[in-house]
């Protein structure tokens, strides 16, 4: 039997079908186009389900569940997403709304412990028993997982360290805080870093990579502006490395995780982000006399991390 992880993301629908051997065998994507209802959002994952079944060349008669990873906040006992405030969504009851168009079991779980558990169980994490995964996206998302559970909290709501506090009364988060982790590491975060660099610096290279239209303007432009060379971009790039270096710092000094390992989109970036977030890590760590160090490495899903931990989920 197969089953299905579907990544519910701010920008992307994308549904897998998943085999015995965590390998996505058929995949089915659509817009999230947010802001709109969240019926309408539900609705096109019931489509990339569908579309990735097909692609898989199987029927629904094989699949035996459906896990769907989401932003924000899960009541798993009943099927509700709570609050996700990247999505809009409200206490949406979107096991009972799925379950109008499959018969399978329906599991939710947010994304980020979604992409945790899909690199504890297939990726990075080599399965450790203490793993955390920071997801670096339209949000900043962490999934925890300590002793080979996901830590949930007493309401499914723990593990959102992109909403711990950084900067005090700093720059104002979608989850209404002001100087959270995620206002400052997400890729969102260095969009608006990067065009506020490119505004004040006319003669920055990263108008030339950008076509000049801060509307192209993404997570890669400082860092590929830095490596050409251009001041700008490397100022930005060392001050989003610092953000980032301290809201991993702040992790690893709660969790003590034997790997955490950085995903997403900013998270391709590889050693040129690592590298020297280690350093710093490694100066500021509150374990910095143990024998024993927290790993910090790259994710080894990529996107697909999400879509295997969500395909994991079970009661």
């Amino acid at each position: 039997m197969y089953r299905i992880g579907v990544d519910l993301g701010g920008t992307n629908i994308v549904a897998g079908v998943v085999d015995e051997f965590y390998k996505i065998v058929g995949k089915g994507k659509r817009k999230t186009a947010c802001p709109r209802p969240a019926k309408e959002i539900l609705a096109d994952i019931a489509i990339c389900v569908n579309e990735a079944v097909k692609d898989a060349g199987i029927t629904m008669d094989e699949v035996s569940s459906i896990g769907i990873g989401t932003p924000g906040s899960v009541n798993k006992r009943l099927g509700i997403i709570e609050y996700a405030n990247n999505l809009g969504f409200d206490k949406v009851p979107a096991r009972d709304v799925l379950s109008k168009y499959f018969d399978q079991p329906i599991y939710l779980e947010n994304d980020a412990n979604c992409a945790a558990l899909g690199e504890a169980v297939a990726g990075a994490g080599g399965n450790v028993e203490n793993f955390v995964a920071i997801t670096l996206g339209t949000g900043v998302g962490s999934g925890i997982i300590v002793n080979g559970k996901i830590v949930n909290g007493c309401n499914d709501a723990a593990g959102e360290m992109g909403h711990s506090v950084i900067v005090v009364d700093g720059e104002p988060c979608t989850c209404g805080r002001c100087g959270c982790w995620e206002a400052y590491s997400s890729a969102t975060a260095l969009v608006r870093q990067t065009k506020k660099a490119m505004q004040e610096n006319k003669d920055s290279l990263m108008w030339e990579i950008v076509g000049g239209d801060l509307d192209n303007v993404n997570g890669r432009t400082a860092f590929d502006g830095m490596r050409k060379g251009d001041i700008a971009a490397k100022v930005v790039v060392d001050k989003y490395i610092k953000y980032l270096a301290a809201g991993i710092t702040n992790t690893i000094n709660v969790f003590q995780p034997d790997v955490l390992c950085v995903g997403g989109g900013i998270g391709c970036e590889g050693e040129p982000l690592l590298e020297p977030i280690r350093k710093i890590v490694e100066k500021e760590r509150y374990s910095i006399h143990c024998g024993k160090q927290t790993q910090i490495c790259s994710a080894i899903l990529g996107n697909d991390a999400g879509i295997i931990g969500a395909a994991l989920l079970d009661e």
